[in-house]
């Protein structure tokens, strides 16, 4: 089955980068070389949604709202949970990865797999730089799905002993 990674944010708003550094960590892990395609994306709504499109498994990984603990990853499965709507932020037009997902939902045009991990960010104003917890989840978001893929499985949920 084809598999498709996904990382989305942005490098100039601090931990809003966390899924483009999990993609640039696993382009430097060699996993790429393992027949995944693994891209970066600003989350826009409508290009994501075409990024998907001919792909059965696809890990979307985004930064999430603050709430308290910076560097928590959840991850959500797009066929069973719908994402909450305080979690994502919007991207720089106004709709982004959860207006994606719940509209590709609504028009069942969501890949036959699709998770989402969602890193929990702290600082997102322009020039921060990634904080240090956020830094530290994405090492392990890609050190799991670089395992995962290695050993050909797909992680339907987050390790709890690597939770923040």
């Amino acid at each position: 089955m084809a598999l498709r990674i996904i990382g989305c944010g942005n490098f100039d708003r601090g931990d809003d980068a966390a899924g483009l550094l999990v993609v640039r960590r696993l382009h430097a892990l060699g996993v790429d070389a393992l027949g995944v395609e693994i891209i970066g994306h600003s989350g826009e709504t409508f290009s994501l949604m075409n990024c998907w499109t001919g792909y059965e498994r696809v890990i979307l990984i985004d930064a999430t709202a603050p709430t308290g603990t910076p560097g928590q990853v959840q991850v959500w499965s797009a066929h069973a949970d719908r994402l909450p709507e305080d979690t994502f932020p919007c991207s720089t037009h106004a709709f982004g990865v959860r207006e994606a997902v719940e509209l590709a939902r609504a028009m069942n045009y969501l890949p036959p797999i699709l998770l989402i991990y969602g890193i929990e960010g702290k600082r997102f104003f322009l020039g921060a730089p990634p904080s240090p917890e956020v830094e530290c989840a994405v090492a392990s978001v890609a050190e799991q799905l670089a395992m995962a893929v290695s050993n050909s499985v797909v992680p339907l949920h987050w390790p709890q002993e690597l939770e923040k």
